[in-house]
């Protein structure tokens, strides 16, 4: 039997990303799409927990697929508990633009709906995008015009390596960032801390009164062996991560705090 797999995103359903990656890996497996109907960045693991969701079949580039009303999490698990898919694995994206860092995987919704998978017990691979024009992120995802011709190679590759070795028992998210233009190979990598230079810009409206924009570059770099470093030279970064936050090295020194 072909492997199974359920393909979300939080660009959208009509995201030129995700059908890029539906062309890549319906050679290897059956892929059912599962995605939010609207443009859902950065909401993470955010889900809706106080209005009901709709699904609605739709097709989309001549596929069917689903269209959820929420968000990447939403879709994760409409796919999985309502839709009962019981597929082999998650994967969310392409996402157009990077998901890079601390900073970057605790706010993007395209890692979040691989994690919410792999708490569901499917394990889930994130595949994002660089982008060399940071503007492209906010445009619409179903005209994207840089080419995923590499990128939809390195899914299918990517993928078809998990599915013949297996997922990592100690890893619940495999985190690919590919760079807009690869130039050497697969590099395993651990995140950096910040892939921002975090600022607020303050303007105001017709009326005088201020309200602000969430702004910043990008870091040029971080230190080798991160993410960051890793697409910056040109290679593709493969980050495991696990869903455990407990920060296990300082339990004895955290121990000592709270102890008579």
């Amino acid at each position: 039997m072909r492997p199974s797999i359920l393909l979300t995103n939080d660009d959208g359903v009509s995201s030129s990303g995700l059908w890029a990656a539906y062309d890549a890996l319906t050679p290897i497996a059956d892929v059912t799409v599962v995605a939010p109907a609207t443009q859902q960045s950065a909401v993470g693991r955010s889900i809706s927990i106080f209005e009901p969701l709709r699904a609605s079949r739709i097709v989309m580039n001549g596929h069917p697929a689903w269209s959820v009303a929420g968000k990447p999490t939403d879709a994760v698990i409409i796919g999985l508990y309502a839709l009962k898919l019981n597929p082999t694995m998650v994967v969310s994206g392409i996402n157009i633009g990077e998901n890079l860092s601390f900073e970057s995987i605790m706010t993007s919704g395209t890692v979040g709906a691989a994690l919410e998978a792999s708490n569901q017990g499917t394990k889930g691979i994130a595949f994002s995008l660089q982008v060399e024009d940071q503007g492209d992120k906010f445009d619409d995802p179903s005209s994207y015009g840089q080419s995923f011709d590499e990128a939809k190679k390195i899914v299918r590759d990517v993928v078809s390596r998990v599915l013949e070795h297996g997922f990592c028992p100690h890893a619940d998210v495999i985190n690919v960032n590919i760079p807009s233009q690869v130039k050497g190979g697969y590099e395993v990598t651990r995140l950096a801390h910040k892939l921002f230079h975090t600022g607020v810009e303050k303007r105001l409206d017709p009326r005088g009164r201020p309200y602000y924009w969430i702004n910043g570059p990008l870091y040029e770099d971080a230190e080798e062996g991160t993410d960051v470093h890793s697409v910056r030279k040109g290679n593709v970064s493969v980050t495991p991560i696990t869903l455990d936050c407990t920060a296990h090295d300082a339990h004895d020194e955290i121990k000592k705090i709270f102890t008579p």
